[in-house]
């Protein structure tokens, strides 16, 4: 009898001997073990589905179970470890939050309201001001108008009153951009703002963005939406030192926050974002931004509900009135201070907001000396000229910046006549033309890119070029519709570079820019130091009439470059800055040859060439080998001098601005001139700071590596001048008045022909004992000055962007 269990054919692993051998051996297979007998009972199997052995169900059951995970799906967790590490990271989370919310409690306020005032000194340690006493009067949320409220709602928070305390997305991304280093984040509630304003501090740290979570919470459990709105008003930074609405109040309108119009306060409310930028005396480049920051706050008004179309359509622009500093800030001190603190946030080495809690101790690199000197030329070369009874002096500026080239320090600054007085500070303002001075960058670009003419010359100071009036400037692709004035529409014929450089040719340079490529004459002025965001400065061929307006620090910066024989390095006003005895990081200044040293270096041997016969002769009061080149903005707006010595570079500046309405004015007939150049005021003031600011130190030459170049022919030399190219009269390229003159000698034919005063070559000390002693400019045939009025303008393509030289 045979103990192997009946066949199935529905039973596929078991198909017989007809078929093929089982996979898998009989599950129910039985060997008799020892006292039992073969024929002994079995069990018939139990009933299944497949009506197989129990064997066989279990091999069914073990063939069911799934497939070992291999290749990138072991890598791949299942949905039970995904629900399970989700669940762990909640009681993680829930966890952390009970125990922060217990440990973190709402501290005392903040030590701000009793800040310590800011120590500025010179270089040495000596006290320039102190500043920094927190301007801050407290009022409650009943004296504010709900109008006020509103607009800064709009402006920071519109869902104030319905949220919650905590914005988490902008809480976390603002955590995230401190772990990876992105910096600051904003997109905080109201809320968050005040416990960081009020119970914290202004630091970019995990911890801190903790504590202000946890205290955020707490203390909107505690307080009301009122009371917080109240205590946020109250501490917020307006800009001028104005800590709480009602100090803002004041310094920006003069009158308390409950006479504000709904104008005024929109643009209190629009200070939040960024005070110091959105101070639109004090920066009136940024007016553009303040005013689409002011539309957006009444803009939200409106889409609130908080204000109506029709009062909204009606509003115009409320300019607020000019600062009102403390009389501890007045002359120069003012200036400096708002010049350091601008360089501090500008450099993201502390905000405004931070330094204004006072506590630190700044060390600047000015030099009390050559700020004293400094001071005392611009009193006595154009405040003292000045004339109550004059018209047009009423409206003279002056500003004026020197820097040492061998650091880029700024050992000096003039900003105007009293902080006091006049709040904008003319050595940092960024909205005068520069001129003709930024010529020297055209020149220097060409020497730099090995640059040639449109009939492939390569441009040296030796190079020649038509110098005519409203010549039309070419392009390999021919006319480009642009045709410069030369100053007082003179025609030069065919001059070199250097002449051109000495009379300050608007149609020469403006051919060169085109010869080099206006992007390159951008790129090479960046290069020297000009900033690239500067207005107007575009890439056209009347960028080399200066109409960009840069700043006169920036300028000094540029011309501190060329000095220092094309080695650029980012100009700084701050050697040191401490709070508490721990110092503060500053960016690393290192120098970089932005040009070649010879580009440098026959750059400034044509500007010796502007000092020794030039437009900038009076500068020659300096009393040691210099140079320079003069400039002066469309319809005389500005008159600028720039120019130095082998160890010092420094811009003079005298701007027209009309003392009530900010406007800029031309300077026709101030100074008792008819006309403001920049070889009369400004380089006058030049040589007379130069020579005190280096008084007692040992006279120095330019050692320079210059490059001349091969004197080419004077197509004009052939025959009789043109009668029509040169006016019997022409008078001086820039001006008569202060030594601004041509060489002494003859026609404007002969000076057309005149060969430059010197020449350096290569390997050469430019200067030396004859150039120790002022020279008194020439006197001989100098013509009358010309009358008064209106020049043409020299604008490119662009309208109202001429200048002179």
């Amino acid at each position: 009898m045979s103990n192997e269990p009946p066949q199935h054919s529905s039973d596929p692993g078991q198909q017989g001997p007809e078929d093929r051998t089982p996979q898998d051996p009989p599950a129910a297979e039985h060997t008799p073990g020892p006292g039992h007998p073969a024929d002994a009972h079995t069990p018939d199997p139990a009933p299944t589905d497949t009506d197989g052995a129990p064997g066989e169900a279990d091999g069914a059951r073990k063939k069911r179970k799934r497939p070992r995970r291999t290749g990138w799906r072991r890598a791949v967790p299942t949905w039970r470890m995904a629900l399970g590490a989700t669940a762990v990271l909640a009681l993680l989370l829930a966890g952390g939050f009970l125990i922060g919310y217990q440990l973190v409690d709402i501290p005392a306020a903040n030590a701000a309201a009793t800040a310590q005032s800011n120590v500025y000194l010179y270089e040495d340690g000596d006290v320039i001001a102190r500043d920094g006493e927190i301007n801050r009067e407290k009022i409650p949320l009943s004296r504010i108008p709900r109008d006020i409220q509103h607009a800064v709602l709009a402006a920071e928070d519109r869902d104030f009153y319905s949220e919650d305390a905590i914005d988490v997305k902008a809480t976390l991304r603002a955590g995230w951009n401190t772990v990876t280093g992105k910096g600051r984040q904003g997109g905080s509630t109201i809320t968050q703002q005040y416990v960081k304003n009020y119970y914290l501090g202004q630091e970019q740290t995990l911890v801190r963005k903790a504590k202000e979570f946890f205290i955020s919470i707490k203390l909107d459990r505690e307080q009301s939406k009122d009371e917080i709105l109240e205590g946020y008003l109250n501490t917020s930074y307006f800009g001028r030192n104005a800590y709480g609405i009602q100090a803002a109040s004041h310094a920006y309108y003069g009158k308390d926050v409950d006479e504000l119009g709904i104008g005024e306060g929109a643009y209190l409310a629009s200070l939040l974002n960024s005070p110091s930028n959105y101070d639109v005396v004090v920066h009136p480049e940024n007016r553009k931004a303040v005013l689409a920051r002011w539309n957006y706050v009444l803009d939200g008004m409106v889409k609130e509900k908080w204000l109506s179309s029709s009062d909204r359509e009606a509003m115009s622009f409320p300019v607020p009135g000019e600062a009102k500093p403390a009389t501890a800030l007045s002359g120069q001190r003012g200036y400096i201070v708002q010049a350091v603190e601008e360089y501090l946030a500008a450099n993201k080495i502390i905000d405004t907001e931070t330094l204004a809690t006072g506590g630190y101790r700044i060390t600047t690199t000015l030099q009390k000396g050559k700020q004293d000197a400094l001071v005392a030329a611009v009193e006595e070369n154009v405040l003292a000229r000045t004339d109550d009874e004059r018209e047009a002096d009423r409206n003279v500026r002056a500003g004026g910046a020197s820097v040492d080239p061998a650091n880029g320090h700024v050992v000096a600054l003039y900003g105007g006549v009293d902080y006091t007085r006049q709040y904008v500070n003319n050595a940092t303002r960024r909205d005068y033309q520069v001129g003709s001075t930024f010529k020297p960058f055209v020149l220097a670009a060409a020497l730099d890119n090995g640059s040639t003419t449109q009939d492939g010359r390569v441009i040296t100071p030796n190079t020649r070029y038509d110098g005519t009036n409203e010549r039309t400037v070419q392009s390999k692709a021919g006319s480009t519709g642009y045709s410069p004035a030369n100053e007082d529409d003179v025609d030069y014929g065919h001059i070199t570079v250097r002449e051109a450089t000495d009379k300050s040719v608007n149609a020469v340079y403006a051919q060169m820019a085109q010869d080099v490529g206006p992007e390159q004459v951008r790129s090479t002025a960046v290069a020297l130091g000009i900033p690239t965001d500067t207005p107007d400065l575009t890439a056209s061929p009347s960028i080399a009439l200066g109409p960009a307006t840069a700043s006169v620090v920036d300028m000094a910066s540029a011309y501190a470059t060329l000095a220092d024989h094309g080695r650029q390095r980012p100009h700084t006003l701050v050697v040191k800055i401490s709070k508490d005895g721990t110092d503060l990081d500053l960016p690393a200044r290192d120098a970089r040859q932005a040009i070649s040293r010879k580009a440098a270096d026959t750059t400034t041997s044509v500007l010796l060439s502007v000092v020794k016969g030039g437009t900038g002769t009076a500068a020659q009061a300096a009393g040691r080998p210099a140079a320079g080149k003069t400039g002066t903005a469309e319809e005389d707006r500005a008159a600028w001098f720039a120019g130095y010595t082998p160890g010092l570079a420094t811009v003079i500046a005298v701007m027209g601005q009309d003392p009530e309405t900010g406007i800029q004015k031309s300077l026709y007939g101030a100074l008792g001139l008819a006309r403001m150049n920049g070889g009369g005021a400004p380089a006058q003031t030049w040589g007379a700071y130069t020579r005190a600011a280096l008084r007692g130190s040992e006279v120095q030459g330019f050692e320079l590596d210059a490059e001349e170049g091969p004197e080419e022919d004077d197509p004009d030399a052939s025959g009789s001048p043109d009668p029509s190219r040169a006016p019997e009269d022409t008078g001086d390229t820039e001006e008569a008045e202060g030594g601004d003159t041509s060489p002494p000698g003859g026609s404007p034919a002969d000076r057309r022909t005149a060969k430059p005063a010197t020449k350096p070559t290569a390997r050469t000390t430019a200067g030396g004992t004859a150039d120790t002693k002022p020279t008194a400019p020439p006197t001989k045939n100098t013509p009358a000055a010309p009358a008064p009025g209106p020049r043409q303008e020299t604008a490119g393509p662009t309208p109202a962007t001429g200048s002179h030289g």
